[in-house]
């Protein structure tokens, strides 16, 4: 098969489209084609060594497509079913094998490349939102880069939950998007916090942080008395270490580095997380926007347009 190979860590010149052994299909496996990959901070991460895996190897974290084989074990699923993934390696390729654990059927109404698109991101904001910190109605929420597929998909999802979203945004063009995703009051990063203050008198609820170094002070300076930071991301570079009097000197402050791995270990909550995101796709109460769809060839020109910032809501990769 043909797949994108890292043999080096680095810069996106090391994401090489070549012929690769076909994936193993093991016991309690599942052999999918790949309809579309997702692309994602966490791949770049990887690819850069920042977090570091044994080389080579073949990235992507989650995708979506049609079921070729099952390994034996496997009852639920059949050859031809759509089915969708996240937190297993190796989807920036034309085929992959995931356990059946980890996969999820795709329902009627679903596309896989909708499917793809909100699986890593999806169940994040999901978790976030409901778990993390369980947004309430009238809750003030605010949600960094707020038109990109994370901050768009937080933006709804804390709009379901009746929260007025204060989104960031670099430009005027990305906060028509943010505009667009419900997001009631949008502003530049330059003196956000003081504008937050000025909206919200004490200050947000919650602060949702995926830029990470050059947020992080003006984050917590942004939130009210016990509120909570969930820094889940650091597009930007890695934040300083924080001394936790910090925390007290802010107004008892909640901080947590949250990740997805450990909010969908548990096979139902799993389900669940993705479920909802499936209903809320079906019936129109939650948008994807996918603006890019490369070649998996491409993945390179991908990369450089996510560490660019040139994009906005969601990027894949079509094998």
């Amino acid at each position: 098969m043909l797949a994108i190979v890292v043999s080096a860590t680095g810069g996106p010149e090391v994401l090489t489209y070549t012929d690769h052994p076909d994936p193993e299909l093991n016991p309690g496996d599942v052999l999918v084609d790949i309809a579309a990959a997702g692309v994602n901070f966490i791949d770049v991460y990887q690819r850069m060594g920042r977090y570091p895996l044994s080389l080579p190897f073949v990235p992507g974290n989650e995708g979506a497509g049609t079921v070729a084989a099952v390994g034996e074990d496997v009852r639920d699923l059949s050859v031809g079913d759509t089915v969708a993934w996240a937190g297993v390696m190796g989807s920036y390729a034309e085929r992959t094998v995931v356990p059946a654990s980890r996969l999820l059927s795709v329902p009627d109404g679903v596309t896989a490349d909708l499917a793809a698109a909100v699986m890593l991101q999806g169940m994040t904001a999901h978790y976030l939102t409901h778990s993390t910190y369980e947004v309430k109605p009238g809750d003030d929420v605010l949600v960094h880069a707020a038109a990109g597929g994370m901050g768009l998909l937080l933006t709804q999802i804390a709009k379901l939950r009746g929260a007025r979203v204060i989104g960031t945004v670099s430009t005027e063009e990305k906060e028509k998007l943010a505009r667009q995703a419900g997001a009631d009051e949008v502003l530049r990063y330059a003196g956000f916090s003081e504008a937050v203050r000025e909206l919200t008198g004490s200050g947000v609820h919650v602060v949702y942080d995926g830029v990470g170094a050059a947020t992080f002070d003006g984050s917590i300076a942004s939130l009210r008395p016990r509120g909570m930071m969930a820094l889940y991301g650091q597009a930007s570079g890695p934040v300083a270490p924080v001394d936790p009097q910090t925390l007290h000197q802010h107004g008892s402050l909640f901080l947590t580095r949250p990740t997805l791995a450990h909010y969908v270990a548990d096979r139902d909550e799993l389900v669940w997380r993705a479920s909802d995101l499936f209903n809320w796709i079906a019936s129109g109460q939650l948008k994807v926007h996918i603006s890019h769809r490369y070649p998996l060839a491409e993945a390179a020109r991908a990369h450089e347009d996510l560490e660019a910032r040139r994009t906005t809501g969601k990027l894949l990769l079509i094998p």
